[in-house]
């Protein structure tokens, strides 16, 4: 997985989670698709 870096460090909290919500989130996350069309960005949901 890829390092995250944030402005923020001290705001931070860690918390759990579950490996159904980490697959979830990597199928949504392939699924998506974010066009750009004079200037605007447009999302897209391909299920």
């Amino acid at each position: 997985m890829e390092n995250f870096y944030v402005d923020a460090k001290d705001n931070c909290t860690l918390i759990s989670t579950s490996s159904s919500k980490i697959e979830f989130l990597l199928s949504y996350s392939k699924s998506l698709c974010i066009m750009e069309c004079d200037g605007e960005h447009l999302e897209q949901n391909l299920n």
